[in-house]
């Protein structure tokens, strides 16, 4: 059933076709990330703003998901996974001990491909 009520909201996934999944799954896959190393280094302000991009990711998806203003959800995710790109590059590379690229690391790797894979996506999005 694509339409099931949840607490007052409708979730809408009637709508939604493979793009969307596959960046459905690419925030998810970005959001678990950065709720694990948040909880990984709460209660510093590092941890915080892992935790709060984490849940940023996931509430994109919830309202994807109920059909509010999808539009608008695709235009600011893509200045927000920009923002998360640039940062972790910073934060570890420019401004860091770490050299690029052979520094990564799993969790760097797997959650800068699922933000690509996601950027692709809300462009592609944006644009139909």
């Amino acid at each position: 059933m694509p339409t099931t009520e949840t607490g007052g909201f409708t979730l809408q996934t009637e709508s939604l076709g493979a793009l969307h999944w596959v960046g459905i799954i690419a925030a998810l896959v970005s959001a678990a990330i950065h709720l694990l190393l948040g909880v990984r280094m709460f209660p510093s302000g590092m941890g915080i703003s892992f935790i709060l991009a984490g849940l940023g990711f996931l509430g994109a998806i919830g309202l994807v998901l109920i059909a509010y203003r999808r539009r608008t959800v695709y235009a600011v995710g893509i200045p927000f996974v920009l923002v998360q790109i640039v940062l972790w590059y910073v934060v570890n590379f420019a401004n860091g001990s770490k050299a690029f690229p052979g520094d990564i690391g799993t969790f760097g790797a797997i959650d800068k491909i699922a933000q690509l894979v996601l950027l692709g996506v809300l462009i592609a999005l944006l644009r139909s």
